[in-house]
């Protein structure tokens, strides 16, 4: 980069934040804009980054106005009618998407790329957690905080191999330059911005595309894409137990899953999963592959999956014993919903499920209606909040109410987020999963603080 200055609108953004943290690493001035505070736009600014969360020309430090020195960066959720972008943009200084900043980025170094619909930023941050505690060694951006590095970006001395999450919304992704890349589930999603099914798959045709020659493509075995391959791109396949990487000889119990892992070479016997939820099988297979084909040795390929300790918000734990437990997921696609579902039940048979779901965007809630309600009517009981609208204005007729009408089990309601604590306070259930990618997370605390004070009664 040749500008001094980066300035970041949105920066609180977990792939804004992890670009902040690499540029002022690397000895860039560092500032920014977000809507509201948040835990990581705090930890941001104890690292030393401004940031202000107005909308306001004055607070934009007076160095990062002038634009022969400073790089914009933005992010879609940004509307570019906000004053600030509308000031920048019409007094000409270089205004770049973060997809466009990290391209820059995965063209400087050797980058593995992990795509799909689901699974990408804990298979991401898996092969982030191998690599780096192997002596191959990476860098990495990550879509979600690792709870083994507390942090969303990992830099490497030694390394020039980047693990980067390389997110399909809004064609991100096609700016990537992957060196390896993993294509984990192309299930339609973001359908406001490609239209049809077959154009969202059409993308990830796309992005096969930039995989540069002699690089490698791993690919989920029976996905319904046909990669494009530039000259000597060795295609791979995998899943939970079949294709050229899988799992054999699978062990769940006692709160552990344990399994065999596959390669066309040899077997790698007893994998113990940090993180021993069933979907993270298929998730390990993936990762691992990417750690065994950048040279990771079949030890440190096991000790680290054993210490991998999972991401904030991904099927993480807050209250966990014998007879009970809460739990919360950024599920908010109708497949990632039913794995999640899927892979509770499995550690807690015959236990009644009671789940909070927060809907995320009203296109995603219109398009997905019926499969979002199948995947919830596998819960015993659920509480449905408020659609939350991110980016979007509401969608007449798009509204939770008829999301609940669709759903087929009997115990179900909805509640206002106001109300949450003191509606969750009078059920009676086993195990209680939170899922959705809104803000329901800021709910947790008090949601954990009424439990603990349940049980200890």
């Amino acid at each position: 980069m040749k500008k001094r200055n980066i300035y970041f609108l949105g920066i609180g953004g977990i792939g804004m934040s992890a670009l902040a943290r690499y540029f002022k690493a690397k000895g860039f001035a560092v500032a920014g804009y977000d809507r509201t505070p948040s835990e990581l736009t705090r930890e941001l600014e104890r690292e030393g980054i401004s940031i202000h969360y107005e909308d306001d020309l004055q607070l934009i430090p007076s160095e990062f106005r002038d634009k022969s020195e400073t790089l914009v960066v933005f992010t879609p959720a940004v509307p570019q009618t906000m004053g600030e972008f509308v000031w920048l943009r019409d007094n000409g200084f270089e205004i770049m998407k973060r997809s466009q900043v990290l391209g820059e980025v995965t063209r400087m170094q050797r980058a593995i790329c992990i795509s799909g619909t689901h699974g990408k930023t804990t298979t991401s941050t898996m092969t982030s957690h191998l690599l780096h505690n192997s002596h191959v060694e990476c860098n990495a951006f990550l879509g979600g905080i690792s709870k083994n590095f507390s942090r969303n970006l990992l830099l490497s001395e030694k390394s020039d191999l980047v693990v980067v999450e390389a997110d399909e919304y809004d064609h991100s992704f096609l700016t990537l330059s992957p060196y390896m890349a993993v294509v984990t589930a192309v299930d339609a999603d973001h359908l406001d911005i490609y239209g049809t099914e077959e154009n969202y798959r059409k993308g990830f045709e796309d992005f096969t595309s930039l995989i540069v020659p002699g690089g490698v493509l791993l690919m989920k075995k029976g996905l319904p894409i046909q990669p494009r391959l530039q000259k000597d791109v060795k295609l791979y396949t995998y899943s939970v137990n079949e294709g050229d990487f899988h799992a054999e000889n699978i062990r769940i119990g006692g709160g552990e899953i344990i399994f065999d892992f596959v390669t066309p070479e040899r077997v790698i016997p007893d994998i113990t999963l940090g993180v021993p939820v069933y979907v993270n099988i298929e998730n390990g297979i993936a990762a691992m592959t990417m750690a065994y084909l950048n040279g990771a040795t079949e030890e440190e390929i096991r000790k680290a999956m054993k210490s991998f300790a999972g991401v904030k918000r991904r099927f993480d734990f807050h209250i966990k014993s014998a007879d009970f437990a809460f739990l919360d997921d950024y599920a908010h696609h109708p497949a990632e919903l039913k794995s999640s579902i899927e892979s509770v039940r499995a550690l807690y048979p015959g236990k009644r499920i009671c789940g909070v779901f927060q809907p995320h965007l009203f296109t995603r809630t219109r398009d997905f209606a019926d499969d979002f309600a199948k995947s919830l009517s596998m819960l015993d009981e659920l509480v449905l909040l408020e659609i939350y609208p991110a980016r979007e204005k509401p969608i007449e007729g798009v509204d939770s109410q008829m999301l609940l009408d669709k759903v087929s089990i009997q115990d179900k309601m909805l509640c206002a987020k106001s109300e949450l604590v003191d509606c969750l306070s009078q059920k009676n259930f086993d195990v209680l999963l939170m899922v959705g990618a809104g803000d329901l997370d800021l709910l947790i605390p008090d949601v954990e603080k009424m439990l603990l004070k349940k049980m200890n009664k």
